[in-house]
């Protein structure tokens, strides 16, 4: 019978294996969190006395995880009763507790099945997505912006599609809420200087590099979940996204180089095998790299922040 402790340990033996492509990795990462979930399910007095869906999110849920990953999770469960309601908060708080054991540190935003917030039955959930679409905090919008990139891995697959679609019911009646979307994505960290030259830090343990997470893959991920949102795709991939997006003629010219940087941009994170950490897996040293790959990164950069303007003018247009 597996353990946490027996899956950190093949975790850790196997990873190289799968280190071949984004695809392969993201794959493995998801073998490991489904043991973990049949672990804590053992760990139960009892099976689940409902159906439910555990489902992902952030870099997991866009299937777009790097080596090292925290925790992005919640649950959605059928019906809201008092020994439901108990049996998922204990397995949520199990659930949480072997990732962090296999590898996967807490969330620091608490974006996990432990927090009562991310384990709901439907109809809360209903209710939730209804109160942040109403709440005018930057907040709220960020939690929407997460749930959007929920991917099921375990479970019924229509609940998480059910209220994405409630979702953008909504936003079609009320405009407003997309110009909320657009105004917490709207500030990008610039790393093109005036000159063309690259931004990069000036100190601290991370100096000469560039952070890919914030001035890389946030301008893509931001603006094509941005026109995701608009147009009602559910996929959670950015590369999904881009190919459900340009059968759309009016993006097919935005979007024409977006899906080769992304994939190039993905295999750049993969370069970074030696990270110890999680905050290791962002960051490139420019001096690093050719010359040739300077001028890659500084391309995609470019077409990053692009992307990023057309779509804040088109969205607000």
């Amino acid at each position: 019978m597996e353990t946490y402790e027996s899956i950190r340990k093949w975790k850790g033996e196997a990873l190289s294996s799968f280190m071949n492509t984004s695809i392969s990795l993201n794959k493995f990462h998801d073998q490991v969190m489904l043991k973990v979930l049949e672990v804590a399910k053992g760990k139960m007095e009892q099976p689940a006395p409902c159906e439910f869906t555990w489902f992902i999110t952030g870099s997991g849920g866009r299937f777009e995880q790097g080596l090292i990953s925290d925790q992005d999770h919640g649950i959605i469960y059928e019906i809201s009763n008092e020994e439901n309601d108990k049996y998922f908060k204990a397995l949520g708080e199990e659930i949480s507790y072997g990732m962090n054991c296999v590898g996967y540190p807490y969330c620091n935003g608490k974006i996990m099945s432990s927090n009562p917030i991310w384990c709901r039955s439907v109809d809360e959930w209903k209710m939730q997505l209804n109160e942040w679409m109403e709440n005018e905090s930057w907040e709220s919008i960020r939690y929407l912006q997460i749930f959007f990139d929920g991917r099921v891995l375990y479970g019924n697959i229509d609940y998480v599609s059910c209220l994405k679609s409630f979702i953008y019911k909504y936003q079609l009646q009320h405009p407003a809420l997309l110009q909320r979307f657009i105004a917490n994505v709207k500030h990008i960290k610039n790393v093109i200087g005036p000159m063309g030259q690259l931004l990069v830090e000036q100190h601290g343990v991370y100096q000469g590099c560039v952070n890919l997470k914030y001035s890389a893959f946030l301008p893509y991920v931001n603006a094509v979940r941005l026109l995701s949102i608009k147009e009602g795709i559910f996929e959670t991939s950015t590369i999904d996204r881009i190919d459900r997006l340009q059968e759309k003629a009016e993006y097919k010219e935005m979007l024409r180089e977006c899906k080769e940087n992304f994939i190039t941009l993905t295999k750049y994170r993969l370069s970074l095998f030696n990270a110890q950490n999680y905050d290791d897996t962002h960051y490139l040293n420019i001096k690093s790299l050719s010359k040739e790959q300077r001028k890659e990164i500084k391309q995609i950069l470019k077409c990053g922040k692009r992307l990023h303007d057309e779509v804040i003018n088109l969205t607000v247009a």
